[in-house]
């Protein structure tokens, strides 16, 4: 079945890592941004510590974006709470090939939320007690040494927070609440195994070739590509479209590539810079609260 592209009112608004523009990634405080300025949906990303506990971290090691040094799969829960979350480095900080210090702001209050690594369940939590406000993403990082351990704590967390009855997502405003992301096809492959009925997006950074389109994915999940893919194939937007499958573009975070985005009637699209983008789309505020059901 193709699917129509979207009119710039319908296009979700996704805050990568949460407001990452506002807060350091992944810190509660980066997604409650994101639920004040009435972002459609959060992104985060799951890795598995050594003693099976799931945590919103994107890169394989913490030294970027914490005080600490260490492969997140290799240290306890307890170990990576030792040290505090940060900034992320700007780009091209380096000097003479050596990384910069972590930047640590004056201003971030260091309470328990902001300075400690978030576990996907303190996440859940936190959006589940307003339900409806905003819909998550979640990203699987792999390779990882714990393989198909991540997908199996994944499902069930989302089991225990009432996210998930069985292999369907609970819908909000009519739409699943949650949705898994991987590069990996054997994750998705896991999932769908796991859980069916809960949306999959296979995330890609090269071009697909145009014969197999329509066997990137079942019909029902989704494919999300890169702006770089996207600029480079903009029709690859309709061919995917043609084929039944939603698109969700990423990271797309300059004005001019939100307006191409948008020009190409993309399903969502995920951002640091959140507010920039609702501006973009006329939205000026959170939306009203949305009812379960």
């Amino acid at each position: 079945m193709s699917l129509p592209p979207r009119a710039p009112s319908e296009i979700e608004v996704v805050a990568h890592r949460g407001v990452s523009a506002e807060a350091p990634e992944h810190t509660l405080a980066a997604y409650q941004q994101a639920l004040t300025l009435g972002a459609d949906a959060v992104e985060c990303d799951v890795r598995m510590t050594r003693d099976g506990v799931l945590v919103c971290v994107h890169d394989r090691r913490i030294n970027r974006t914490s005080t600490g040094r260490g492969v997140v799969s290799a240290l306890d829960l307890a170990e990576l709470e030792q040290h505090r979350v940060v900034r992320r480095r700007p780009r091209g900080a380096a000097i003479r090939g050596r990384p910069s210090p972590p930047v640590v702001e004056d201003d971030e209050e260091p309470d328990e939320d902001a300075g400690r690594v978030l576990t996907l369940d303190r996440l859940l939590e936190y959006v589940t007690a307003s339900p409806g406000r905003v819909r998550l993403a979640i990203e699987t990082k792999h390779p990882t040494r714990h393989a198909g351990q991540v997908e199996a704590a994944l499902i069930t967390s989302l089991r225990r927070f009432g996210l998930l009855a069985g292999g369907r997502p609970l819908e909000w405003s009519g739409r699943p609440a949650v949705r898994v992301m991987s590069f990996s096809p054997t994750a998705l492959r896991r999932v769908r195994v796991l859980a069916p009925d809960l949306p999959t997006v296979h995330l890609v950074r090269q071009i697909l070739p145009r014969t197999r389109t329509r066997t990137v994915l079942p019909a029902g999940t989704a494919v999300g590509p890169s702006l770089a893919l996207v600029r480079q194939d903009p029709g690859l937007v309709e061919r995917l479209h043609r084929a039944g499958l939603q698109v969700h573009v990423w990271v797309v975070n300059r004005p001019r590539d939100m307006q191409f985005a948008l020009s190409l009637g993309v399903d969502a699209i995920i951002t640091d810079e959140a507010a920039l983008l609702m501006q973009l789309l006329g939205r000026d505020g959170p939306r009203p609260s949305m009812s379960t059901g």
